[in-house]
């Protein structure tokens, strides 16, 4: 039998347009018949072959209406209200057109026939759809295969989740079984959604999950504060279950065949409890606007996100500066596929220690805007290598500093980090120095030389969230450095939005300071990924110590106590106030420092840069 009905399904697919047809072909007919039986109060008409007139007139009709109609066109499968509305009007159409051309042809029957016709008809046409539906809802439900489905807790009892159920029960292949909804909308609980139904709240999520033996929760919710999203994802982090969320409703309808292909893991984003941070190009974005402007490091995190960014504005010009030819051509590839011909676009590989080949750049390029993103970061790294770090960040900053105010760059915004701050390490300091220079040379130049500040950013190069996802992957164990260590966290996107906006608002001198949000426990941070991944923290995958790596703080500052704060007309980005300094006393450090590094040893360039920034306060 199970193979007959297979049999059946796999023809009516092949032919769907033809099989439906046939189907709408006998419901028209046995409508006729039946009204014809009713009109004439018996159960077996006599002389139905008088009516063949009649019955090629009807089937012409209804065929006419429903090609035109375009029902034939439309997948059932996938099919709303709507389209059941648009069906049963289509009928209802075509039985008028039967009773106008019966009537100029002179085979006219009475109003109850055609009253009687028009209702079988209808509910005819709607009934098979519905069956045909739901044959194929069942078909999923019921499947052998149920038993190996995950049974899953849909969050949010909106649109999203609607379609999110169509496209489940649409699809045989699919991995997931919805047993419940939870919503925090006291209207829909008890309300069914697609025959699953809202059991309660999100504050009820546990206890649910444990009810109907849920092994997985999908969270879809679109429209939702990112507060509010961070508390309804730690009540979910309580089960222990695997969490997947749907960021958007349209990943669901154009994700292809499977639900699976809309659903993403949690990304640490998700649960920084934050709304997101765009730039506003109409407020801040004049001064990149028809200008030539360089990104050094463009190929990096930061970099290559600031290439982005700014290729919206548009500019003028758009130049990625990239000793990493790699990268800086991944990031070219992409920028040309999406703009075209509509980005004057240039890669130069160059590193920022060769003054003479920035200087024959800037001469060519008549550069108005520079984004300052090429540097060292690796705190460890830059410990084993400290004059490399000086070369680079000092050295390689000071020959875009010198470049940028002798050919005339009207802005100049250099990247910055909290480790910058009270410094711990190699690579801190040298940003710090970086800092002092930029605040020195905007004293003396036409230029504005402004210097940005933020904490860790997630995905960058480095960063240790692909870390703890690739331990997950493995089942760990998870490496923390420290039980109490803590960190300020903000996605690329985000950052980048804030550097622009700290450009727009940039006089020349300024530290801007990034609101970073709240500060993340490293140990909780871990423990949510893994439990939002289906783990158990501490039982299936472990979490390991390893102490403070060289250099590294238990946490970060984003400001200097002698530096105060002041407000910007921007709620997110505050300024440091600049710190008095003997400007020819510092320069000559600074060339001594450039001795002491060309030597390369580390004793000496620790002591020089401690005399330079004299917050640093070196962990090694």
């Amino acid at each position: 039998m199970e193979e007959i009905k297979n049999m059946i399904w796999r023809f009516f697919k092949r032919y769907r347009k033809y099989a439906l047809f046939f189907c709408d072909f006998l419901i028209w007919n046995f409508s006729f018949y039946v009204s014809l039986a009713i009109t004439k109060n018996t159960l077996f008409v006599t002389g139905i072959e008088n009516f063949w007139a009649e019955v090629l007139i009807l089937n012409i009709c209804f065929s006419v209406v429903f090609f035109s109609f375009k029902l034939y066109d439309k997948i059932w499968r996938y099919a709303d209200i709507e389209d059941f509305f648009y069906a049963g009007a289509s009928s209802v159409c075509a039985d008028f057109a039967f009773f106008i051309v019966s009537m100029l042809a002179g085979k006219s029957m009475t109003l109850k026939f055609y009253s009687i016709l028009g209702l079988i008809s209808t509910l005819g046409v709607f009934i098979f759809r519905i069956l045909y539906r739901l044959n194929r809802l069942l078909d999923n439900v019921s499947n052998e295969n149920v038993k190996n489905k995950k049974r899953m807790l849909i969050v949010g009892g909106g649109d999203s989740t609607a379609s999110v159920l169509r496209e489940i029960f649409n699809y045989s292949q699919n991995k997931y079984l919805p047993v419940a909804i939870v919503d925090d909308d006291r209207e829909k609980i008890g309300r069914e959604i697609m025959g699953v139904r809202v059991e309660g709240s999100t504050n009820q999520i546990p206890e649910i999950c444990e009810k109907f033996g849920v092994e997985v929760i999908l969270f879809s919710i679109v429209s939702i504060s990112s507060k509010n999203r961070r508390r309804i994802l730690d009540i979910c982090a309580k089960t222990n279950l695997e969490v997947r969320i749907i960021p958007n409703i349209y990943e669901v309808i154009t994700s292809g065949s499977s639900i699976d292909m809309a659903m993403r893991k949690i990304k640490v984003e998700d649960l920084l409890g934050r709304d997101p941070i765009i730039f506003d190009k109409n407020q801040y974005g004049d001064y990149l606007i028809g200008k030539t402007i360089l990104v050094t490091g463009g190929g990096g995190s930061i970099g290559s996100e600031l290439c982005r960014q700014i290729a919206k504005i548009p500019p003028k010009k758009l130049i990625i500066l990239d000793v990493y030819e790699n990268s800086a051509y991944e990031i070219q590839q992409e920028l040309k596929r999406k703009y075209g011909s509509n980005l004057n676009l240039e890669v130069e590989i160059i590193t920022i220690c060769d003054k003479s080949q920035l200087e024959r750049l800037f001469e060519k390029e008549k550069i108005d805007v520079v984004f300052h993103a090429a540097a060292h970061k690796h705190v460890p790294l830059m410990e084993k290598n400290a004059e490399e770090a000086v070369k680079n960040n000092v050295f390689g900053t000071l020959n875009l500093l010198e470049c940028a105010d002798k050919y005339g760059v009207q802005r100049f915004v250099q990247i910055s980090t909290d480790k910058a701050v009270n410094p711990t390490n190699i690579m801190g300091a040298t940003k710090r120095i970086c800092e002092m220079m930029v605040q020195s040379k905007d004293k003396i130049s036409k230029t504005e030389f402004v210097a940005v500040r933020f904490g860790n950013v997630l995905g960058s190069n480095g960063s240790v969230i692909p870390l703890f996802e690739e331990q997950i992957k493995t089942m760990g164990p998870v490496t923390v450095t420290h039980p109490d260590i803590i960190r300020y966290f903000m996605t690329i996107p985000e950052a980048v939005s804030l550097v622009l906006t700290a450009g727009g608002l940039a006089k020349g001198g300024e530290i801007f300071v990034l609101d970073m949000g709240e500060p993340v426990k490293i140990k909780s941070l871990a423990e949510n990924l893994i439990r939002l991944s289906g783990f158990v923290p501490h039982e299936d995958i472990k979490i390991e110590y390893v102490g403070l790596r060289p250099g590294e703080k238990l946490y970060e500052e984003l400001l200097m106590d002698e530096e105060g704060i002041k407000k910007t007309e921007s709620k997110k980005i505050y300024i440091g106030h600049p710190i008095n300094m003997d400007e020819k006393a510092f320069y000559d450090d600074i060339e001594k420092l450039r001795g002491v590094a060309a030597r390369g040893n580390y004793s000496e360039i620790e002591a020089m840069l401690m005399k330079i920034v004299p917050t640093f306060k070196h962990k090694a």
